[in-house]
């Protein structure tokens, strides 16, 4: 059976700085008709840094639509026309100081399947030097160092629950033979 919903129409419902929301009237394969909103995102990168002593530097973050604060790799959306590699630069440097001599892919996640295009391309920084954060003049960042131990026990316990996070740290982890 070939499962593909084909676009009937399509209209803007919402078109914002960061999230473009979109409704479309698609075509069932029963040949039915349903609507779809989704969120068209422009991508996203997340990074895993490694300090010498093979720690993770990861970060506290209020997260508003959450109303919590939340431990999680540093992560960013990809400005329009950027390259995903080199946005992951710049997020570890604005939200860690740190600059790292190797920074290698992971993986990629997309999160939010059922309503959103976003993908967040997931990289490996080692070798860092932190240097002076310079954080977004709306972005409030603690930064703290744990061993991946102790932040895989986390994920487990449920005290970790982002999936960017989640998924990275556990992807990360077996592949460095760290589990």
């Amino acid at each position: 059976m070939d499962l593909t919903e084909k676009k009937i129409s399509s209209e803007v419902v919402f078109d914002g700085v960061l999230l473009h929301v979109k409704k479309d009237k698609v075509l069932l394969p029963n040949g039915g008709t349903s609507t779809r909103e989704y969120i068209v995102h422009n991508g996203a990168v997340a990074v895993i840094p490694v300090l010498p002593n093979g720690n993770i530097l990861m970060e506290k973050q209020f997260r508003y639509p959450c109303q919590k604060v939340y431990l999680e790799i540093p992560a960013g959306k990809i400005d329009k026309g950027e390259d995903s590699r080199n946005a992951c630069i710049r997020e570890l440097k604005e939200e860690t100081g740190g600059v790292a001599s190797s920074i290698e892919f992971l993986c990629d996640i997309q999160p939010t399947i059922a309503y959103s295009t976003e993908i967040i391309n997931i990289y490996v920084a080692k070798g860092l030097e932190i240097q002076d954060t310079n954080p977004d003049e709306d972005e409030f960042i603690d930064l703290i160092e744990m061993p991946i131990a102790t932040l895989l026990k986390m994920i487990l316990n449920n005290e970790i629950i982002d999936s960017k996070t989640c998924y990275g740290l556990l992807h990360y982890a077996v592949k460095e033979n760290l589990i």
